[in-house]
């Protein structure tokens, strides 16, 4: 293992305004210890509770559908972990940003809906979904970039963002997803 720089890493964190990082494994558990230690972070920082519930919303529906697909694609822990960060912004704003191992299709079909939710106003994505309510489930359906992703749009006061990076020597890619608010 490489020496790490924990000053340096330290320091990179308190100038990026990062509240919150992880990088590993990511189970039920996890989810559920990282999001209390976040709403604690947001009541100790008075965050208007409105925001508050907001930021822990999307950091829970991001994490849960990087642990569906983690499970349904049968990833073991080192490829199917998670990167998570919440942060701040310059102007104050919560950054909630998520990023795992995917097959490309998945990227691209990912990172093409989210590109749609982007385009999207206010009233569309609050059309988008109630037609996503409507819409029948049945249990075989496979999750992910359904209402979940469309209440995450809606809750973000920026267009979501979304990469595909390309990991040299792996037939996967990192999709990472971006939401503000």
């Amino acid at each position: 293992m490489s020496e790490i720089d924990l000053f340096g890493l330290r320091r990179q964190f308190h100038h990026g305004q990062i509240l919150l990082c992880f990088n590993g494994p990511i189970s039920r558990g996890l989810i559920e210890e990282i999001g209390n230690a976040l709403r604690n972070y947001l009541e100790a920082d008075n965050t208007l509770p409105g925001a508050a519930m907001d930021v822990f919303a999307i950091y829970i529906e991001l994490t849960q559908n990087i642990r569906h697909y983690v499970t349904r694609m049968g990833y073991d822990d080192r490829d199917g972990s998670a990167t998570v960060v919440v942060a701040r912004n310059d102007q104050g704003r919560h950054v909630i940003m998520s990023g795992n191992l995917t097959q490309p299709e998945d990227a691209v079909r990912l990172q093409q809906r989210v590109a749609e939710l982007a385009a999207m106003d206010k009233t569309e994505l609050k059309a988008a979904y109630k037609a996503q309510l409507r819409q029948p489930r049945t249990r075989s359906a496979l999750s992910g970039a359904g209402l979940g992703l469309v209440d995450v749009a809606r809750k973000s006061v920026e267009p979501l963002q979304a990469q595909v990076s390309v990991i040299p020597d792996d037939e996967r890619v990192l999709f990472s997803l971006r939401a503000v608010v």
